[in-house]
């Protein structure tokens, strides 16, 4: 045998493990460069998205304030409200025309209406007429309270008097001021109008 061969079997052993380790310690090493190449592709990805959404919020955000967007949310908004002040208001909507045409063939035949004036709630009239006597200016607010005539649910005297002194016409120097509320369905309201 050869001197030495021990040694040098020996050796190749030890050289075919060091060839071995090399391989796997360069595998490792390429791992690791490709994990922290994909790791750095990775976060340079999710800055560039985070910085792109930001961006796009901004540029949304400028376009809303361009476009005046709460402004108009804020102008429709007002639009509804008027609108439904609309309806309101013509659901309390009295026809004029039709209700003083009604209350004068109510009153007595020797009774003139004056005045009428409709409070701010739409819910009650003033009226004030004329009458030639006492029992006149009374019958006044009988006419009007009668439930067949529909058009007021109470009728309340709130004053007479009788003057020819300081009556305007010595023919009628009576005067009565009256308060009445109007009926739910009273014909004369402009929404009521529509259902009969």
């Amino acid at each position: 045998m050869i001197a030495g061969a021990p040694a040098i079997k020996r050796d190749y052993v030890f050289a075919r493990r060091n060839v071995s380790l090399r391989r796997w310690l360069a595998t490792f090493i390429l791992a690791f460069v490709g994990l922290g190449i994909i790791a750095t592709f990775g976060l340079l990805t999710l800055h560039q998205s985070k910085t792109h959404y930001v961006n796009q919020i901004t540029a949304t955000a400028i376009l809303f304030n361009n476009e005046k967007l709460y402004d108009t949310q804020s102008q429709i908004q007002d639009i509804s409200n008027n609108f439904k002040l609309v309806v309101k208001v013509l659901g309390q909507e009295l026809l004029y025309p039709q209700l003083i045409n009604a209350i004068t063939q109510t009153l007595p035949a020797n009774a003139n209406l004056t005045g009428l004036n409709i409070s701010s709630s739409s819910a009650a009239l003033d009226l004030s007429a004329v009458a030639t006597d006492y029992n006149t200016a009374t019958q006044v607010q009988v006419n009007l309270a009668d439930p067949s005539v529909k058009i007021f649910s109470k009728v309340d005297i709130v004053s007479i008097g009788c003057s020819k002194a300081n009556a305007a016409n010595p023919n009628y120097p009576c005067t009565v001021s009256i308060r009445a509320l109007f009926s739910p369905n009273n014909p004369y309201l402009f929404i009521n109008s529509k259902k009969s």
